[in-house]
């Protein structure tokens, strides 16, 4: 007679529960940075192909320095509503970026501001209606990132949305908070800096505007650090 080795029911119950306990663990873990690695792809593409952009157009239009300006967004008409074709800020961008990057199209969001997507799903929103010079870039859907914060758009910056400035030239006595800006394409948002990297990181941390994240990033070679301060997603 043969003895038939097998496994009782109470073992396969315990090694399922064994096994359900590490994926658990790990599967979380796992989908973490996946969306980590989505997020450092498509800020370094986002921010080489913009700035290769800002070369293109200075050969036909002249150093940035020149052509740039910081113009508001679409009127808000009497009903409340953005008037469409009315924005100066889209029609400079459009004049003098974006018809050297590849875009899919502009929408006009309802408080002014406009949003430029790209292929790779990612997009670019001017971050305020009466200006130009800071910019929202979102690796993911925008419209799923502001909706997790209750369009509540500075409360994204730094877990779905990223802040990056374009102000390369200033003409008055404030320049000096400007150094990190002045005779640069886009950059990550290092306006007022002094410097210091624990600056970045506190600022990051904070519960306030945390637009120092794209910093911390951009300084740790495009990826994202393992103490950085936010839960990222897109």
């Amino acid at each position: 007679m043969k003895k038939i080795f097998g496994f009782t029911l109470a073992e396969v119950l315990i090694t399922l529960g064994i096994i359900g306990v590490v994926a658990a663990l790990t599967i979380p873990v796992l989908m973490q940075k996946y969306k980590n690695q989505v997020v450092e792809t498509r800020l370094k593409k986002f921010y080489t192909s913009i700035n290769q952009a800002i070369k293109m157009s200075e050969s036909q239009n002249g150093p940035k320095e020149f052509w740039y300006a910081s113009y508001s967004g679409a009127v808000i008409g009497d009903d409340g509503k953005p008037i469409e074709g009315t924005s100066q800020a889209q029609a400079w961008f459009e004049n003098y970026i974006g018809k050297y990057m590849n875009i899919l199209k502009y929408e006009t969001l309802s408080d002014g501001t406009f949003l430029v997507y790209f292929p790779d799903g990612s997009s670019l929103e001017q971050l305020n209606r009466t200006q130009s010079r800071d910019w929202t870039f979102y690796p993911g859907d925008p419209h799923k990132c502001l909706e997790k914060y209750n369009n509540q758009v500075y409360d994204t910056i730094g877990r779905c949305s990223f802040a990056f400035q374009f102000m390369p030239t200033v003409s008055n006595e404030y320049g000096y908070l400007w150094t990190y800006h002045i005779n640069k394409g886009f950059e990550p948002w290092r306006y007022s800096w002094n410097g210091d990297l624990d600056e970045l990181y506190t600022d990051c941390a904070s519960n306030a505007h945390r637009k120092y994240c794209t910093a911390i990033i951009q300084n740790n070679g495009w990826k994202i650090p393992n103490n950085y301060p936010q839960k990222i997603f897109y």
